[in-house]
């Protein structure tokens, strides 16, 4: 929504309104296979999931094996092998889905695309690992998520212990240990009254797909100016991350291109809030340069095709004064969209940013949707973060908005930042205002809850350890 005059163009709202055929049966064909991992695949109760799975990829590559798993799992004699091709199909049709609602998005937005197609891999080894892991993953899927018991569940813990210990297999060691951990906390799965169908399967289908060799991405590096839009802080009770969307200006001067950058960290469920910024910011510096609004300079910081950048600060320095909305307004529009790698096809990794301006605010701040000529795009303000000082508030008031276009059966934004008149002055409100520090009255006394909470874990630690 920025004007030609300023480097920009219309996106066009409508095209994220308007229905996207064949989503509705790609989705029926993963929930029809998801019902059948409910009671496990060593004899199969619902043999027409398997049937509808090998249907929807009769004319893909996968098509035989996935034909010849189907069978045999129907039939109670598949072995690793047709799990993983059972799993290769779900991921291809959730991967279908992905790309139908990414192209409408690009299309929207009417920024540019890397044509680049070709994707390396990594060469992973310790095959025996791969294989301790998938032998765990094809047991729970016999087993079913109505199967599960301590027993089942334990029995991945020493083949975790051993994935992290070896840095190119940290994702999968990663995935694994929340997904058991998860599933411990729900056993025995005989008494569970709701199954999270679909997020199982999701996190079933790619651990399966990650114990084959070579799904890791080859890391290159990259060098130039990042220009930060803005950062997305996702917490539960033990875990807390920070992704920082940015654009960045490569050295060669090549077209600019949108990145990622992220970092995870382990927390206690009592610090909460603004506090969460302390334990994330010894681990990335640029959630300094987000706060003082500043740029920061990248000389062979890691980072994949896909736009990751593996996040090491003896890479970065920060840099002059960087405008988030300026950024927006004069950069994003001709940023390149990187491509998504296979293993991330999924509609629910969809995080685009966007800056929106000129719209009409309907509702008020407990459910705010942005109008623009009739196009209505719904706001998730559920989603901004409680560490830092954006609200639902500010969003309803807003004249401007920097965010995350995302999808969960249609379109929604995430808002990052907002421009909203304050005592008759235009004033910008950023999710990420605290990340790296703040003397707001708010985020200081958050900060300092915080930190008497860190202080009294401490003290309590060093009492266990002194027994």
């Amino acid at each position: 929504m920025v004007p030609v005059d300023q480097g920009g163009g219309l996106m066009r709202v409508d095209l994220l309104t308007d229905p996207i055929a064949g989503l509705d049966e790609a989705l029926a064909v993963v929930d029809a296979f998801d019902d059948v991992l409910v009671a496990g695949l060593l004899r199969p109760q619902k043999v027409a999931g398997l049937t509808e799975l090998a249907d929807a990829v009769a004319g893909s590559p996968l098509a035989a094996r996935v034909a010849e798993a189907a069978e045999k799992t129907a039939a109670g004699a598949a072995g690793e092998e047709h799990f993983v091709s059972l799993a290769a199909a779900r991921i291809a049709v959730f991967g279908s889905v992905h790309d139908a609602v990414f192209s409408r998005l690009v299309e929207a937005t009417g920024r540019p695309q890397d044509e680049d197609s070709t994707r390396r891999v990594s060469e992973t080894e310790s095959p025996n690992l791969l294989a301790a892991a998938r032998s765990w993953l094809a047991d729970l899927a016999r087993a079913g998520w109505q199967g599960i018991d301590h027993d089942l569940i334990s029995g991945s813990a020493q083949v975790i212990s051993a994935l992290l210990a070896e840095p190119s297999l940290r994702r999968l060691a990663v995935l694994l240990d929340g997904f058991a951990a998860e599933l411990a906390a729900s056993c025995p799965g005989a008494a569970l009254d709701r199954v999270p169908v679909r997020r199982w399967g999701d996190l079933w289908s790619r651990a399966m797909v990650l114990t084959l060799p070579g799904a890791a991405p080859e890391v290159g590096t990259v060098t130039g100016r990042l220009l930060p839009l803005g950062v997305d802080l996702l917490e539960h009770s033990t875990a807390a991350q920070a992704q920082v969307h940015a654009v960045v200006e490569p050295e060669d001067g090549t077209a600019p291109r949108l990145v990622r950058a992220n970092v995870t960290v382990p927390k206690p469920d009592t610090i909460i809030g603004a506090g969460i910024w302390q334990l994330l910011r010894p681990h990335l510096s640029l959630l300094t340069a987000i706060s003082e609004g500043r740029s920061m300079d990248l000389t062979g910081m890691p980072g994949t095709a896909e736009g990751d950048l593996l996040w090491q600060d003896e890479y970065a320095r920060l840099g002059e004064p960087a405008d988030a909305f300026s950024t927006a307004r004069v950069v994003l529009p001709k940023a390149v969209t990187p491509m998504v790698a296979p293993l991330d096809r999924h509609p629910v990794r969809i995080a685009v940013p966007v800056f929106l301006e000129g719209y009409d605010v309907e509702g008020d701040e407990d459910e705010v949707t942005f109008t623009f000529a009739g196009n209505r795009l719904f706001v998730e303000t559920d989603r901004i973060p409680a560490a830092g000082p954006l609200t639902p508030k500010a969003v309803a008031s807003s004249s401007a908005c920097l965010g995350l276009i995302r999808w969960d059966g249609g379109f929604r934004l995430q808002p990052l930042a907002v421009e909203t008149t304050v005592r008759k002055k235009t004033t910008a409100v950023h999710a990420g205002a605290w990340a790296g520090g703040t003397t707001d009255k708010a985020g200081v006394k958050a900060e300092k809850a915080a930190t008497d909470a860190a202080a009294v874990l401490r003290e309590r630690a060093g009492r266990l350890l002194r027994k």
